[in-house]
């Protein structure tokens, strides 16, 4: 099969011929017709983050915002059929058994593997998956517009569900990028008054489009007084999707007395956050990596629903490096998904 390999960080991927792999017990061969690109792929390819570099497998196929159709059962699979349109995220495995996989929360499972991180992911023709961990895409879907919501869409989810956001809330959202465009419609699904807020005008325009109430370009230097002026004192919940550091320390300026900070942007340097600050506001900060699949069937349904749309540009599977570079210059609107 023809894949897009990573064979050293920091290196371009290259293009070629492997073999295409077979599924094992208890998982599904996919025939790969769209695949999201993904900051964390950007990340990943060039060993940027600590945490992940030591097991990123190498030479690795990028990608896990991936759908396509399954072409081949392994043993023991039953509850798919070949044919069936379906989608593979994030979490390639987790185990069902530890602790957090027991409480709800296998994205703290310690024996997870992550599709295009320990496992090969999407940028091909084909892929292997846990039967388990595959989701089936709802049939109003195209893959094209299913593929951002495995990620995207899911961490977004996780992140306001996390948050306890309801509705009649002010909802921030930081950064209106591939996750802050979906987290506005996700916000305004759960009935909050929505704040948009980022340093381009035509993100703005984008957030807009996807039924933002108020804009606010951070680049003001009294931001965090337009959002408390907008709010009546304060959103009660902000999302920071933008790695800044400058996005985070505006958001713990602008929170309302009693509010919750969401952190899903990764920045790539400390944040400074005044512990005065803190207990003086009564402030709460949560955190939100991915989602479940139970999470993912509920962003799927939604979608399905017509409640989140992702804003999409579609690329050949040629274009990986290019898409790439644009993404780290910070040159794309929405999200770019690689087809088939």
């Amino acid at each position: 099969m023809k894949a897009v390999v990573l064979h050293a960080l920091a290196e371009p991927l290259v293009t070629e011929e492997i073999p295409t792999p077979l599924p094992g017990t208890g998982e599904v061969l996919i025939k790969v017709a769209a695949c999201g690109v993904c900051h964390s792929d950007l990340h990943l390819a060039g060993g940027e983050w600590d945490l992940l570099k030591p097991i990123t497998k190498l030479p690795l196929i990028l990608g896990h915002e991936v759908t396509g159709t399954i072409t081949a059962l392994g043993e023991g699979v039953t509850e798919f059929q070949i044919g069936d349109r379906v989608g593979v995220p994030w979490l390639h495995y987790t185990c069902g058994e530890c602790e957090f996989c027991l409480a709800g929360r296998e994205t703290l499972c310690g024996k997870q593997q992550i599709t295009g991180c320990t496992v090969d992911g999407g940028f091909a023709e084909y892929l292997k998956a846990k039967a388990s961990h595959t989701a089936k895409l709802p049939d109003n879907l195209s893959f094209a517009e299913a593929a951002p919501l495995l990620c995207a869409g899911l961490t977004v989810y996780n992140a306001l569900k996390t948050a306890e956001v309801h509705a009649g809330q002010k909802v921030a959202i930081f950064g209106v990028g591939g996750l802050g465009h979906l987290a506005i419609q996700l916000a305004k699904a759960k009935g909050a008054e929505v704040l948009a807020v980022d340093v381009a005008d035509a993100k703005l325009q984008l957030a807009r489009e996807c039924g933002a109430d108020h804009l606010v370009n951070i680049t003001a230097t009294q931001a965090h007084k337009e959002l408390k002026k907008l709010t009546g004192g304060g959103p009660h919940v902000i999302v920071v999707t933008s790695g800044s550091r400058a996005a985070y320390e505006t958001a713990l300026r602008s929170l309302r007395r009693g509010g919750t900070l969401a952190v899903v942007g990764m920045a790539p340097e400390p944040i400074n956050v005044s512990t005065v600050a803190l207990v003086s506001g009564e402030f709460r900060i949560v955190a939100a990596a991915v989602g479940t699949r139970q999470d993912l069937h509920e962003v799927l349904a939604l979608a399905a629903a017509g409640k989140v749309k992702c804003h999409i540009e579609t690329r050949p599977f040629a274009q990986a490096n290019n898409v790439l570079q644009e993404m780290q210059q910070g040159r794309l609107l929405g999200r770019v998904v690689l087809e088939l």
